[in-house]
């Protein structure tokens, strides 16, 4: 899809107008991907995008600094760094030289310290222009050097990778790259601190298998080719025709690799909004510093005319209420109550299951790592869902962004509405059972606060691999139960027809729950939960939310991960 042209390019953040550069009106330039010819102007204005055909253009060092940083804020180091022949590669150092005269680059990579509105930020830039941005001894030992003084500072990294891979001149040396930067990047991560690489194109070979895979999160342009054989090195080894798309941005999205796609346009406003959740939660250590007044919660005359026509509810109508469609989803209530919620993709390791959400979004001023299963409101968002039948990939993804959510100490919130975990054949064959248990094993030592809610069904084990929380809390009609009142009646009974009475004596309700203590929580849904009262009951969970991550404010990592301890060891 093409993308939509602007004529004035301004970004508007805090007061800060950042205009790009323009050039002779006359000169014209060749898209490489539709091969039309387009005013090289137009293309600029247009963030390096063909106005054609909406392909992203590869951008220079100078103009992705100009782009991504605060004007004027951008200082680059380790600028003079020497350059060897390592292995006395023929013409290597006349190769580097006629490089660097034509592209007025020292080396394939570009480091310093900048600003994102306002935010600091160690920033790196690869260079497609400087053999193909191939990582040599001084591209690695120059990453290397700024993620230690980023670490030494205290500051977030991010790292713009564009390249072939490990540079063949430079043999061994070369690939020892992968294992320095990598080492960095882990004493990076190891103080707490933020990194991000974004993805362009190509990003390919060494890098792709080192520093450009090891972000706590993961972006990419759309369309870059990423992947660790080229498609070129696939086919010439082993004879494999590659399909349309294949190693595309979006092909790793879908395969779990990268989280997010992010147009260029909005790549430095995504940057800022990670970056300031980031710090905001690295230096507040306190889980109830909300910056915002907090709104006291009244319900609607909505929803007291609601709540005044409900009728008392029988089990049974509570697990066919549970289960409408027309009951609020996880993004519903994630839109209700949190603001700028940015969405995260994958488990890194096989695909991105659509029935599980997550990602950042602010409480009140206060980051939180927000995480639901999302069942759909309509037939057809329930098959794209998987009718929220989580699978291996989506346990996974999910444990992973908790355990960010720990590094970086913020909250964690989840919102539950399953059948149960997707029983299928090819989710027993990616280790089902293992997923779920790993998240149990892992959410019981998690060093933040963890609350779960069920908001529609909670089915089994499928519930419980998101449902190891501080606390648990049900909505009024919703369910939560060992299986489905079907399956406990065809077990015990041999007679799934006994389903209606089976719900009577399962003691799957809110109230029956509460009796058992097996969750701490009712919210009320003022007669149903509805688009009437939606808004009602997102505020109702919202000031509820804010006094229980009251109740954690001053108590220590341990003392978290011992509560949610105590709190399972009574059953």
């Amino acid at each position: 899809m093409a993308k939509l042209f602007h004529k004035d390019r301004y970004i508007h953040i805090k007061g800060r107008e950042e205009e790009t550069e323009k050039t002779d009106a006359n000169q014209i330039i060749v898209c490489p991907e539709c091969k039309k010819e387009l005013n090289k102007n137009d293309v600029i204005l247009n963030a390096y995008i063909c106005t054609s055909c909406g392909s992203y253009f590869r951008v220079r060092t100078k103009n992705r600094i100009r782009m991504v940083c605060d004007k004027d804020t951008f200082e680059p180091w380790f600028e003079d760094m020497e350059i060897s022949n390592p292995l006395n590669f023929p013409e290597y150092e006349s190769k580097l030289a006629a490089v660097k005269e034509k592209t007025g680059l020292h080396e394939g990579v570009t480091v310093g310290i900048g600003q994102i509105y306002g935010e600091k930020v160690c920033l790196g830039v690869c260079d497609s222009r400087f053999l193909m941005g191939s990582m040599g001894h001084v591209v690695g030992e120059k990453l290397a050097l700024m993620v230690e003084r980023a670490t030494k500072e205290h500051l977030p990294v991010v790292i713009f990778c564009c390249s072939g891979g490990a540079r063949m001149q430079e043999g061994i040396v070369s690939l020892m790259q992968m294992a320095k930067t990598s080492a960095a990047l882990r004493k990076h991560s190891d103080a707490g601190l933020l990194y991000v690489p974004v993805l362009t194109d190509p990003t390919t070979g060494g890098v792709t298998a080192s520093f450009a895979m090891l972000g706590d999160i993961i972006l990419a342009e759309p369309g870059a080719l990423i992947g660790f054989a080229g498609p070129r090195v696939i086919e010439q080894t082993i004879g494999q025709k590659l399909p349309k798309g294949f190693q595309r941005a979006e092909f790793q999205v879908e395969h779990g690799m990268v989280d997010r796609i992010v147009e260029r346009d909005e790549l430095k406003q995504t940057l800022y909004q990670i970056i300031k959740s980031h710090r905001i939660s690295q230096e507040n250590h306190s889980f109830s510093n909300f910056t915002e007044e907090i709104t006291k919660f009244r319900p609607s005359e909505i929803s007291k005319e609601c709540f005044a026509k409900a009728k008392m509810k029988t089990p049974w109508q509570k697990v066919k209420e549970a289960r409408s469609l027309e009951r609020p989803s996880a993004l519903t209530y994630i839109d209700c109550i949190f603001d700028d919620f940015i969405e995260f993709h994958g488990d890194r390791s096989f695909g991105d299951d659509k029935a599980i959400v997550g990602g950042i979004a602010w409480l009140y001023g206060q980051p939180v790592t927000v995480i639901g299963v999302q069942k759909g409101n309509d037939v057809k968002e329930c098959s794209f869902r998987n009718y929220g039948m989580t699978s291996p990939e989506g346990y996974r993804k999910a444990l992973r962004l908790m355990k960010q959510a720990e590094k970086f100490n913020r909250p964690v919130i989840c919102f539950i509405n399953t059948s149960g975990a997707y029983p299928g054949m090819e989710a027993e064959e990616r280790g089902q059972g293992e997923a779920i248990a790993r998240n149990l094993f892992e959410m019981a030592g998690l060093k933040v606060p963890v609350l779960s809610i069920i908001i529609g069904e909670g089915g089994s084990g499928g519930a419980l691999g998101l449902a190891v929380g501080n606390e648990v809390w049900m909505l009024e009609n919703s369910t939560y139960s060992i299986l489905s009142p079907e399956g406990f009646a065809s077990i015990l009974w041999k007679d799934g027809k006994r389903a209606q009475e089976a719900a009577s004596v399962m003691g799957i309700t809110a109230e029956d729950l509460k009796q058992l203590n097996v969750i701490e929580q009712i919210i009320p849904e003022f007669g149903g939960a509805g688009s009437r009262t939606v808004a009602d009951i997102a505020g109702c969970m919202k000031e509820r939310m804010v006094t229980f991550l009251r109740g954690f404010d001053g108590m220590d990592k341990e003392a978290i991960a011992e509560n949610r301890y105590r709190r399972f060891r009574k059953y």
